[in-house]
């Protein structure tokens, strides 16, 4: 997609997405076939559910047909959530991962997986596991230290949410 149309359906779209208390994470056209794909990524402190990205596609839907954003022929939209295996890109994504185990690799070539204990605007303070059978240790790592981030996949972690219950 050009920079062009990746900027005009941004413009496009991002009053549409704010207007439903979402952030626009993701702009991407591709191809399928002769068709062309639209994905649509978007995300909020709290997550987002099913019927708010179908409610975001109808508006999306709208005002595309409106305007020649998209050009002459058919396309496929999606709008979606970001996945569990999306990057850590920004600080809001940070801020939202608080609580959960991510994988650092950092430039000075580490690697490091922690659970993000707190942000702010310089970086992270983590809990870097104990390894067998030792205690878990505190680390703080700036954000001009991380190449990568991701967070990592839990299958027996309780989040506050549940610990609360």
């Amino acid at each position: 997609m050009s920079t062009t149309q990746s900027e005009r359906l941004r413009g496009l779209l991002e009053p549409l997405v704010s207007a439903a208390d979402l952030d626009l994470e993701e702009i991407e056209v591709s191809r399928a076939g002769r068709r062309r794909m639209l994905r649509i990524t978007v995300d909020s402190d709290q997550g987002v559910e099913l019927d708010a990205c179908a409610e975001l596609s109808r508006a999306i839907s709208g005002k595309l047909d409106e305007t020649d954003a998209m050009g002459e022929g058919e396309y496929v939209l999606e709008v979606s959530s970001p996945g569990a295996d999306r990057p850590l890109t920004e600080h809001r994504h940070y801020v939202r991962a608080v609580g959960r185990l991510v994988k650092l690799q950092l430039h000075e070539g580490g690697e490091l997986v922690a659970r993000i204990l707190t942000v702010d605007d310089e970086g992270l303070d983590l809990e870097v596991p104990g390894v067998k059978g030792r205690k878990p240790t505190a680390r703080r790592v700036t954000f001009t230290e991380i190449a990568k981030a991701r967070v990592e996949i839990e299958f027996s972690h309780k989040d506050k949410k549940e610990e609360e219950a």
